[in-house]
Order: structure tokens, then C-alpha cells, then sequence
């Protein structure tokens, strides 16, 4: 197959390259971290396509076989290595599980086993991804890590991905910010169709493999069952806002903040959701409705702040989403030495102790923090909803 330079194939997907650019790019090495997904494939192809030297690299941080007794890892490096040999790269795999264990996987137990539902995408970005395995890239001569997430880089600075159903900027705000300037995105400006259709063209294994999805390097799984091999099962109660036991839970690390699914609660009336948890006296606190105003409140306070962008002091307004899935929502910021406080215009939904709160400036990723404390909720408050919600 060929992968000289073809600048009019490059223009085709957004990229414009002069011959003595490809020239220049061939002096620099590139380790692509591999997946054996499409994203990172199509990565490791437009890398190869702009002349660069590519090495791919494979990482095991998970060492659990599936319930069918298949290994998920093995199969993922299968097609890292049918890939890498069509694109004629030399290829690696690196073992994290250790590493992983440690830096994500006990902190994640660890928030679960106080009550808090944490993302350990976030973690794996910060403490694997962008931190273990860029130092081994490193070690093996790279001048860039390349990445399959749906970023861009303005200026050094993290920026949306052009797919706003596929940008991955929520979940890489924690990392160090310093690390990007040796750091590429070459899917970044593409829309997912195209990055398949790339696939396609060059016949890699992986053009029609389905998106993983689930807890980063472990996979999608039926979550409490997966959590009750870690966390031992205590019953409590369910209560309404009366203090009236509705019935049994099996432990409130097992619910989160807005949850209707999983509950086991019927009767008359609207759906029961999650608006409440006493973990010390493990307690549940259900009420009724979608948008029971026990489930809103208009801010946050946050803590272990990372900045992007050179850290702001004292005020300023911009947009924060506080879920990976939610619209951005505007807010006012204030800067309290180590913590925010947050303001929206707008009550927000569910907001949860341990999540992530992610704050942008038009496609900017400006930096987040860690959900510490959420201003009292407007069942709390005696207030009625705005009519107009955007959550």
C-alpha cells in the first residue's frame, strides 16, 4: 500500500502539508498510542500519510479475563498488531497494570467506598495516559505522543474537537498542561464519519470494530455487579424527604445523585430519583419527578483545581459543564486561592460531590476542579423551578 506524500488525499481530510514539511516531519518520531480501536488507528495512519517516523504503542492496564473467559486486551492487541504491519510501523506493548491499579483504580474504590461516584476516565488521562505512558513514549525517542481523543490544540492550549458529539476535552482538563506542547491530535479536526471513512480506504482491521465503551481499560459491564467484587454489600433504607423508609437499598455507594433506574421503588405517582445520600448512616433519599426541585441548585464549590490556560484570579465569566454528556452552561467564576466557587445562571441538575466540573471559553478548555460542595438545593431553599431549564 502506498503512504508517500499525497497532498491532495491530506487536503481531502483538512490537512495541508508542503512537500518540505513532510521532509521536515520525517526527522521527527512519533509514538502513537494504540488501542486497537479505529480512532487511534486512523491516528496512527495520518501520522504515517504527513511522513513523520511511527512507533505504535500498546498498553495492558486491566489483567481480568471476560465472563465468557476471552481476554479483551489480547483481542485489542491483535488488531493493533494487523494495523501496525499494514502500516508497515514497528510496534509495542507495555504492561500498566500496576501503575493503573495504583494511580486510578484505588482512588476510584476508594471514592465509591465513602459514597462518592467518581470518573475514572478523568484519572486514567491524568495518571496513565498523559503522564506513565508519555514517559515511555519519551523513552522510546518520541518527539510527540499522538492519541486517538477528540481534541485540538490552539496555541498549546486544549480545545474542543470538531465532532461536538465525540469531543473528549471534559475528560483530559486534569492533565498537566505543560505535556501538550509535545502532545498531538491528529483526528482532532475530523468528524467521526470521516475518520471511518479513512479506515475504510486503507482497509484497516479496524474500520467497521465497534467504539469501546464503559470504565476506561476495563469496559462496559454491569457496573454494581462489577463494583460489589470491591465493595461489600450493606443494606439500608430508602427514605423519602419525610423520613419515611420506602424500602431497602443494597448501599449507598451504589447510587448516584439523579438516578431513576435500579431502584426497586413502584407505587402511584412519578418516578422515584435519587435527590440525597447519608453515608454515615447509610441512607438513601428518594423523591418524586424529574425535576423535583430537591435535584437542583444554582452552585458548586470545587477543589483540586488544574489550570490550561495561565490560572485566573478573582472573577470571571465563562461556560462549566459538570457532566461529560450535559451542554455547557454560563456561569460566573470566583477564585478563592485553591477552590472555586461557581454561580450559574441557570439551576443545574444532579450535581454530584467527586464529579468533575469542566469550565470552557468558547472552545477553550480553560482548566476544571473536583466538585466539593453543592450550594443548598431548592427543595432546601422553599423555591419553586425557573420555567426555563436547559439541563
Amino acid at each position: 500500500m502506498d503512504f508517500s506524500y499525497n497532498p491532495e488525499l491530506l487536503s481531502q481530510y483538512g490537512i495541508e502539508l508542503s512537500s518540505e514539511a513532510y521532509a521536515a516531519n520525517g526527522q521527527k518520531t512519533v509514538v502513537v498510542g494504540m488501542s486497537g480501536g479505529v480512532d487511534s488507528s486512523v491516528t496512527a495512519l495520518l501520522v504515517k500519510l504527513q511522513g513523520y517516523k511511527v512507533i505504535g504503542l500498546f498498553m495492558k492496564n486491566w489483567d481480568e479475563t471476560n465472563p465468557d473467559g476471552s481476554c479483551t486486551s489480547d483481542q485489542d492487541y491483535q488488531d493493533v498488531i494487523k494495523v501496525s504491519e499494514l502500516l508497515e510501523i514497528p510496534y509495542y506493548s507495555v504492561n500498566f497494570v500496576k501503575e493503573y491499579w495504583d494511580g486510578v483504580f484505588a482512588e476510584f474504590l476508594n471514592d465509591y467506598k465513602q459514597g462518592f461516584t467518581p470518573n475514572p476516565d478523568i484519572l486514567c488521562n491524568r495518571e496513565i495516559k498523559f503522564k506513565v505512558f508519555y514517559q515511555r513514549a519519551k523513552l522510546l525517542g518520541a518527539d510527540f505522543l499522538a492519541t486517538g481523543h477528540y481534541c485540538q490544540l490552539e496555541n498549546g492550549i486544549l480545545k474542543k474537537g470538531a465532532d461536538s458529539n465525540k469531543d473528549q476535552t471534559y475528560f483530559l482538563y486534569a492533565v498537566d498542561r505543560h505535556v501538550f506542547k509535545d502532545v498531538l491530535f491528529p483526528i482532532g479536526h475530523l468528524p467521526k464519519p470521516k475518520v471511518r471513512e479513512l479506515a475504510a480506504i486503507f482497509n484497516l482491521a479496524t474500520s467497521t470494530k465497534k467504539d469501546s465503551t464503559g470504565i476506561c481499560f476495563i469496559g462496559e459491564r454491569n457496573f454494581k455487579d462489577f463494583l460489589s467484587q470491591y465493595i461489600q454489600s450493606t443494606k439500608g433504607n430508602f427514605l423519602n424527604l419525610e423520613g419515611k423508609v420506602l424500602g431497602k437499598h443494597d448501599g449507598t455507594c451504589f447510587y448516584t445523585l439523579g438516578q431513576r433506574k435500579g431502584l426497586g421503588i413502584g407505587g402511584p405517582g412519578e418516578a422515584w430519583f435519587v435527590v440525597a445520600k447519608n453515608h454515615d448512616k447509610n441512607e438513601v433519599y428518594l423523591a418524586q419527578g424529574q425535576d423535583h426541585p430537591a435535584l437542583y441548585a444554582d452552585g458548586l464549590t470545587a477543589v483540586e483545581l488544574n489550570w490550561l490556560i495561565t490560572a485566573p484570579q478573582g472573577e470571571f465569566r465563562c461556560k462549566a459543564k459538570i457532566r461529560y454528556r450535559q451542554p455547557e452552561q454560563a456561569c460566573t467564576v470566583t477564585v478563592m486561592g485553591d477552590k472555586v466557587r461557581v454561580v450559574f445562571d441557570e439551576p443545574q441538575r444532579a450535581m454530584t460531590p467527586r464529579q468533575s466540573v469542566v469550565f470552557y471559553q468558547n472552545d477553550l478548555c480553560l482548566g476544571g476542579g473536583i466538585i466539593d460542595e453543592i450550594a443548598p438545593n431548592y427543595h432546601v431553599l422553599g423555591k419553586g423551578l425557573p420555567n426555563i431549564l436547559s439541563v
